[in-house]
């Protein structure tokens, strides 16, 4: 079991060293493809590249129901007034849900007898030239690389949050 600074660590030393170029589709699923770039820690000169695929599920709008029964009895004039305020404005109030599918079972990795910076390097270059844009590369921890994984997936939701946010009001879904 990890302790809570095993996750830190992961966190503090895990970098995208080559995102994908587009970001979380707002009408459809995404597939990311990930090579995740680890140093074993008991070997010198051994790294671990780790490939798989992380499916993002569309964002759906997520909006408050049944605001209009809520009561806000026992509080005074402020509370009654806020609570008319939150009524009146509840409306405009939407969240997105993310929602990441990882299976295991599409995870590959190898071992390859050559330094982590080096394989870095050319990981990066060829996927530069293949030029798929949906391709990360990530420098992780070995031992706690899922976590890495996960950071690069919460990143990807930042990234592509205002974009789907963007959208959504330019189709008239939220306001």
């Amino acid at each position: 079991m990890h302790t809570e600074f095993d996750f830190h660590y992961a966190m503090e030393n895990t970098q995208v060293l080559h995102e994908p170029a587009r970001r979380i589709d707002t009408f459809g699923s995404t597939r990311f493809e990930f090579q995740l770039v680890s140093e074993l820690m008991d070997s010198t000169n051994v790294t671990r590249v780790r490939q798989g695929r992380i499916d993002a599920e569309k964002p759906l709008i997520l909006k408050p129901e049944g605001f209009d029964n809520w009561s806000f009895d026992g509080f005074g004039e402020d509370g009654q007034a806020f609570g008319q305020w939150l009524k009146d404005h509840i409306k405009d109030l939407a969240v997105l849900r993310y929602g990441f599918q990882f299976k295991r079972t599409d995870v590959s990795e190898e071992l390859v007898h050559e330094p982590l910076a080096a394989v870095c390097d050319r990981l990066v270059g060829d996927t530069r030239s293949s030029g798929n844009p949906m391709r990360a590369i990530i420098q992780g921890v070995d031992d706690t690389w899922e976590i890495s994984l996960l950071k690069f997936t919460f990143e990807m939701i930042q990234k592509s949050h205002n974009i789907n946010i963007f959208d959504f009001k330019r189709r008239g879904l939220i306001g």
